[in-house]
């Protein structure tokens, strides 16, 4: 095996606004190994892949390929040169089959002008085959689980010819089932000589998988360790700069009044298909109700019925105290009740990514009287709050001012989470509050979760991060295919292969054991 298949030396990437992305970054990594990325938000990994990718260009350095100097300057010539990158949020055309997914952009042909699909579907078995993922190619992506999408992604860049894998949060939305399949299979990968750039903010799975790991901090590269060498302990320290406890401490729940109260909801994702099917709960003051579930299960319906972004459905949904039934109040009444909503789309439904930082921490507050001064906006109060929660939450920004789209993924996170967090609610629906977050910030979110949980907020956290759900949830439901599959009035008595087996539909709960779960919780 090759050393220093490829080396990126001294990249320095700097955006137009000024802001240092990369400052004389050095990645050197081995043939046929695993090397892990890591670092908090805005430490600069996703741009380092970008430019290795030919998204983003340099202005300082080089990279190195086979000790070559290599320019890559779009995608395709990366793809030429045998890097293949995987995303994060899976760029698959549902409708299509696995094996015309696979082929886009290189479909065979029959002659000059007609599409071969025996041949594409040849080509997709041969590939599979290759490299042991069992994925049938004539299945169409939308029948696929979250797992075999992933498998599509990676044969994707394989069959294009890549030998450089970037894997960006690959096992983000997986279950522990499928985490230990796709390792499997990247290990099998590995063995035959292919080189894989796995990035991701789950130490144990770094620990678990790969060979080597390169720290990045501020911009810079700060270390490069053996996996064997270092903890979790040991990475989250050189991520972050200072010691994380990974464990929780709660007091235990006292809970209060409802102020969530479920009752029947169904929603027709068509004719045919319900997407949520007679779902029932309920949450208190004082406790947080975690929901696990593979994506696409009903989660997602579930927070935007209850938030009031989505009228369409069967049931009824009371939020607060007193209670308001959802249907009756719009998001705005819904808010002023007392329910704060961290949606898993922030880009939507979290954020307006051309206003200002201060723009959208007051996003929910701008019209009440402390904010305004002689029927117009107090300035000085808006601007004394927004330095105060950039403060508190630790938001690298270059100030209250800068349009919040310039920032990074868990950045924009750290504005949502500040003013939902400060907005008094009763009643807190967190969608995925810490997806893409590095260590050190979703360690702040979930402590602050459970701080609000201890002051009598009720919490809905749903989560597709098992250890998050385990570790920060009182009680703990599971959606299955649009049903509560299992209850648990304790989040602490379930370990996380079973959980597992529950979202994949492996067991199931009886109505009956259900219910007595809720009423004992």
């Amino acid at each position: 095996m090759e050393k220093n298949i490829l080396v990126m030396e001294n990249i320095r990437k700097v955006y137009s606004n000024g802001f240092i992305a990369n400052e004389n970054v050095t990645l050197a990594v081995d043939e046929g190994e695993i090397h892990a990325l890591v670092g908090e938000n805005g430490a600069g990994k996703s741009t380092l892949m970008k430019v290795l990718f030919g998204v983003e260009k340099p202005e300082d350095g080089r990279i190195l390929l086979h000790g070559k100097e290599v320019q890559i300057d779009n995608p395709n010539v990366a793809i030429q040169l045998g890097i293949g990158m995987v995303y994060q949020h899976f760029m698959l055309v549902p409708s299509l089959t696995v094996a015309e997914n696979l082929i886009i952009g290189m479909e065979p042909r029959k002659g000059r002008i007609f599409y071969d699909g025996h041949k594409a579907v040849e080509l997709a078995m041969e590939t599979a085959k290759k490299y042991n993922f069992d994925i049938d190619p004539k299945a169409p992506v939308s029948t696929l689980s979250v797992g075999q999408k992933q498998k599509v992604e990676i044969l994707k860049v394989l069959i294009r010819g890549a030998r450089i894998i970037i894997l960006d949060e690959p096992t983000a939305v997986l279950t522990p089932q499928e985490t230990r399949e796709l390792f499997i299979e990247l290990k099998g990968l590995k063995q035959q000589g292919y080189t894989i750039i796995f990035i991701s903010h789950k130490l144990n799975e770094v620990t678990e998988l790969c060979d080597r790991v390169t720290v990045m901090r501020a911009g810079k590269s700060v270390c490069v360790r053996n996996i064997c060498d270092v903890s979790e302990a040991d990475i989250s320290r050189m991520m972050v700069g200072r010691d994380v406890i990974l464990e929780i401490d709660k007091a235990p729940k006292h809970v209060q009044e409802v102020v969530l109260d479920v009752k029947g909801i169904t929603k027709y994702l068509n004719q045919d298909k319900k997407i949520l099917d007679d779902v029932s709960f309920r949450v208190r003051r004082g406790e947080i109700l975690g929901v696990a579930g593979v994506e696409g299960n009903g989660q997602k319906e579930i927070s935007e019925i209850i938030t009031g972004l989505d009228r369409n459905f069967v049931g009824e949904a009371y939020v607060c105290h007193p209670p308001k039934n959802v249907r009756d109040c719009t998001v705005r009444e819904l808010r002023e009740s007392g329910v704060a909503h961290i949606s898993e789309d922030r880009m939507t439904y979290g954020i307006v990514g051309d206003g200002s930082i201060s723009d959208n921490i007051i996003a929910d507050r701008y019209y009440k009287p402390e904010f305004q001064k002689h029927h117009l906006l107090d300035f000085q109060k808006i601007h004394t709050l927004s330095d105060e929660l950039i403060k508190e939450y630790k938001v690298k920004c270059d100030g209250r001012d800068q349009p919040i789209r310039m920032l990074s993924g868990g950045n924009m996170q750290k504005v949502v989470t500040a003013r939902e967090f400060t907005a008094n609610a009763s009643l807190i629906v967190a969608n995925q509050p810490t997806r893409g977050i590095d260590i050190g910030a979703s360690d702040f979110i979930r402590r602050r979760l459970v701080q609000l949980r201890t002051e009598g907020a009720g919490v809905l956290l749903i989560s597709a991060d098992l250890n998050e759900v385990l570790e920060v949830s009182d009680s703990l439901m599971v959606m299955h295919n649009g049903r509560i599959a299992a209850y648990f009035e304790n989040a602490k008595s379930v370990s996380e292969d079973e959980l597992g087996e529950y979202m994949l539909g492996v067991k199931h709960m009886s109505d009956e054991e259900i219910q007595e779960a809720m009423y004992r919780a």
